[in-house]
């Protein structure tokens, strides 16, 4: 497997040289190309700071001897391409949001279980319980991958030039979404007009009207300026904005194991510094949103219990789409 990366690695110019130790007879080659890790993020987001922490960690704890190279902007393709490389043994690591994913792995639609939290700190809770993870990680081991972590970007929410304070004010809103059938089916079940759309349309659509809203993460709302059109944010915090970060399989399990747990290590504290700075960047997006002139709206819990209950049978389809454990696991059942 291991081979199949040296021809990328050569386009990619990641040649780093090999050099050859001599001493009492013993000689030791150390690894001549850069691992590539690719996403289809732009560089300042928390998606290339979980990548660009994960790689330093590796190359901090193998004391040099490890190194990956992190690729971002789709320059190596986008999220259904890199999924699809990875698992060919193309691309070795992937740092990716979880949505694309589950049409390769139908499992991962746990994810798509609208307001299942309240709170992100209940929400990572579920993710690092060893149960959870465990029936997760096997789902991606049964796709070729092996998940080495898991952060975020915090909720998904909605911005719309529309108030909402109560569930009747969702309905009829022309709300763009990602092309997944769960998203699509959440929204309808609100009364609003879900719209799939490419996101690179989104600015635009808001500015000519073809949309009334959006959603999406704190992150990509900021970065993005979607809220220079939209006079509301509503923290409908209906999904976690979860990342992956994956690594073939094959690959990962020819590795000796001295190099396994460094990955393994280097991954749990790229985890946690990537939740620190979202958090971090997530209050630094509010207040940028604030100081524009945009409205953030703050659900009530009694509207919250509505969208829960009218959301009831994209549970009902999602369940019978998934493992019952995993489903379990992830409400805490």
């Amino acid at each position: 497997m291991k081979r199949k990366f040296v021809s990328i690695c050569i386009l990619l110019s990641a040649c780093l040289g090999m050099s050859i130790l001599s001493g009492c007879g013993k000689t030791e080659t150390e690894q001549r190309y850069a691992w590539p890790l690719a996403t289809a993020s732009p560089e300042d987001t928390v998606t290339q700071i979980f990548a660009e922490k994960f790689a330093d960690e590796v190359y901090e704890l193998s004391g040099g001897k490890m190194k990956i190279q992190v690729y971002a902007n789709s320059v190596l393709g986008g999220d259904r391409e890199l999924l699809e490389s990875c698992k060919d043994g193309d691309i070795p690591f992937v740092v990716q949001n979880t949505a694309p994913q589950v049409s390769f792995m139908p499992d991962l639609a746990v994810f798509d279980l609208p307001c299942a939290f309240d709170t992100l700190e209940d929400c990572r809770e579920t993710i690092d319980d060893s149960n959870f993870y465990g029936l997760v990680s096997q789902v991606y081991t049964d796709g070729g991958y092996h998940l080495l972590g898991m952060a975020d970007q915090g909720f998904r929410v909605m911005s719309t030039n529309r108030p909402v304070k109560a569930f009747s004010d969702f309905k009829g809103q022309k709300i763009r979404t990602m092309e997944n059938s769960y998203h699509l089916a959440f929204w309808q079940s609100l009364k609003a007009s879900p719209t799939p759309m490419s996101f690179s349309e989104v600015y635009i659509g808001l500015q000519q009207n073809t949309i009334d809203a959006q959603e999406n993460p704190y992150e990509v709302i900021v970065s993005n300026r979607l809220y220079e059109q939209q006079d509301y944010i509503v923290e409908t915090n209906h999904l976690p904005h979860l990342i992956s970060l994956i690594v073939n399989d094959e690959f990962f399990q020819e590795l000796s194991e001295e190099e396994q747990a460094i990955m393994t290590e280097a991954a749990q504290i790229a985890t946690e510094y990537a939740r620190q700075a979202s958090d971090e960047r997530i209050a630094e997006r509010v207040a940028t949103i604030e100081a524009s002139g945009t409205e953030i709206i703050t659900l009530s819990q009694e509207t919250r219990d509505e969208i829960r209950q009218a959301s009831a049978q994209v549970y009902k389809d999602i369940k019978a789409a998934i493992s019952n454990d995993i489903y379990n696991a992830y409400l805490g059942n």
